[in-house]
């Protein structure tokens, strides 16, 4: 299983998912919030082979970006993977809009011409994160939990960027549509979690049963071959910063 997106930093006993996810031999992009959580638990994650903690600056935190940002560069050099990153004009966010567009520039100045992979946190603000990735001229991008417009869905695939969808996309109307319409060969498997739940209890990493289980539905495959094509996806991402 591949979960393209998720906070294993975040469970209530991370070492034990950690151990998990390696035991089950899963490949995982684990994102952090801010660089001094990635400083935490970087020393965790140096000896797993297929499970990889991501440099990240949650727009959300915007109050500590400031504070943090020396972090983040001192770090940058010491992962493959930035996340999450990126903008949220939601109401929750959208007061601190100006920090998030300044923090957001700063990071893609760092990753311009670099090989890094970026996943991107984009909500109400998939227009501007997109633009600013152009400008940037970033190269791998992977905009998780896509909610924005479905016309741009063509845009960002044009500019070669991926989406990671989840268990709950596929329970929405919305995220339906969404996942339809991009194409196979742009989408990874994510869980988000511990933000996404089933039966009131946190999904694990690497729980994306009812993802595959979806394409499968709608591409008319296999779930075998659905696995295959989403291992495919990442290994061909993964070209890029090899």
């Amino acid at each position: 299983m591949i979960d393209a997106h998720c906070h294993i930093d975040l469970y209530e006993n991370p070492q034990s998912v950690l151990q998990n996810c390696n035991n089950e031999g899963f490949t995982v992009l684990s994102m952090t919030n801010l660089p001094s959580h990635f400083e935490m638990g970087l020393p965790f994650f140096v000896n797993s082979k297929k499970i990889r903690l991501a440099l990240g600056m949650h727009p959300l935190f915007a109050q500590d970006h400031e504070a943090e940002f020396s972090k983040f560069e001192s770090n940058f050099s010491n992962t493959s993977y930035i996340g999450e990153v990126g903008l949220d004009f939601s109401r929750e966010g959208f007061s601190a809009k100006e920090i998030q567009l300044k923090t957001f520039k700063r990071i893609l100045n760092l990753a311009s011409g670099k090989k890094k992979i970026l996943s991107i946190h984009s909500r109400r603000a998939e227009k501007e994160v997109l633009g600013l990735l152009l400008e940037h001229k970033v190269k791998n991008a992977i905009f998780h939990w896509y909610s924005g417009p479905v016309y741009l869905i063509e845009k960002i695939v044009e500019a070669g960027f991926y989406f990671s969808v989840n268990p709950a996309m596929v329970k929405s109307e919305s995220g339906n549509k969404i996942i339809n319409r991009v194409p196979i060969e742009r989408l990874l498997t994510e869980t988000d979690g511990p933000f996404v739940n089933k039966n009131g209890k946190a999904l694990l990493p690497g729980e994306v049963d009812e993802v595959i289980d979806f394409l499968a539905e709608i591409h008319c495959k296999n779930k075998e071959e659905i696995k295959e094509i989403i291992k495919i996806n990442f290994n061909t991402l993964l070209k890029d910063i090899r």
